[in-house]
């Protein structure tokens, strides 16, 4: 078991090492001079070639890359160019309301979309599994944005419950707080919620057409405890793997319903380092959720040697 854990986080390490490489030679080669860009239109070629060596953008790739990962190993993300603030602290700053708007959607995803596959399965090519599956092919086709306009639409401006945009910290009330959060998690939680479902259901139609769930079934226990604790608990490794699939959907989703809902998050940041064209900015975002997306993974890895020990060999 020790190993297993070892070797998966061993394997970390180089996947790291090419999403840093990836991204740090993806943006120097975007067309457009960041040092051009802070001087402004009206400025000299001597004032951009001052602003290039305060960058150190006049040093060779390969010197910039080296002291980048140097830094980077040492918690230091570099400056951002337009606020002079180190990057580190400005995602810090952003860290709360992306991480309370990403384990609200993830808390209401799973605890909805799962007893909707089970529900799903249980009661397949009747009309409950039919409506279940027609919400979620349509939770899933539909896109993040059009599903947040909608709900505020109809629960902030229609019926007045909910405020349309904003977030407040935990630290003014849980009520405001919460308030706050309920439409962007489930603007975000419906597609994730649809993805989940369906995987839910395909795996348990498996389990249920197995010898020994039908043993089961032939004893006279209950339905219930068939489906939770027999059926459920084998068809959870695909469950559990579509989960830590979806972290990344979860993520691409998070800096969408941050722009339309105006949540100062780790989202909208990334979209005004993109338009500023903030290189130290929008590198210390990709690295940060390539992080959380590996990390992720790992933790599913290692899960499915709880779930499964044949997996442990």
């Amino acid at each position: 078991m020790v190993s297993y854990i070892l070797r998966r986080l061993l394997a970390t390490i180089p996947v790291m090492g090419v999403v840093a490489v990836f991204v740090f030679f993806l943006l120097r080669l975007a067309p457009g001079d960041p040092a051009a860009i802070i001087a402004g239109d009206d400025a000299t070629v001597t004032q951009i070639a001052a602003i290039r060596a305060k960058l150190g953008l006049d040093r060779p790739v390969l010197e910039q890359f080296g002291l980048w990962v140097l830094g980077m190993l040492q918690g230091d993300f570099g400056t951002s160019i337009f606020s002079n603030l180190p990057v580190s602290r400005l995602i810090a700053q952003r860290v709360e309301p992306t991480l309370a708007l990403a384990l609200s959607t993830l808390l209401v995803a799973v605890a909805l979309a799962i007893p909707l596959g089970v529900l799903a399965a249980a009661k397949a090519r009747r009309l409950t599994d039919r409506l279940v599956m027609l919400f979620a092919v349509m939770g899933f086709a539909m896109p993040v944005f059009l599903i947040g306009y909608v709900l505020i639409y109809v629960f902030a401006d229609r019926l007045g419950w909910l405020p349309v945009q904003g977030y407040k910290p935990l630290s003014e009330g849980i009520g405001p707080w919460a308030r706050h959060l309920v439409l962007p998690s489930l603007a975000l939680g419906i597609t994730y919620m649809a993805l989940i479902a369906r995987i839910t259901r395909a795996s348990m139609l498996e389990v249920l057409s197995q010898d020994y769930i039908r043993t089961a079934n032939s004893k006279g226990l209950a339905t219930g405890r068939v489906l939770l604790l027999h059926a459920l608990k084998n068809a959870a490794v695909p469950i559990v793997t579509v989960i830590g699939i979806g972290i990344a959907l979860l993520i691409s989703g998070v800096v969408i319903t941050e722009t339309v809902f105006n949540i100062p998050g780790l989202g909208r940041l990334t979209v005004d380092a993109v338009l500023k064209r903030d290189y130290p900015i929008v590198q210390g975002l990709i690295i940060v959720f390539a992080g959380v997306k590996v990390l992720v993974n790992l933790m599913i890895d290692i899960s499915y040697a709880f779930l499964d020990p044949r997996i442990r060999y």
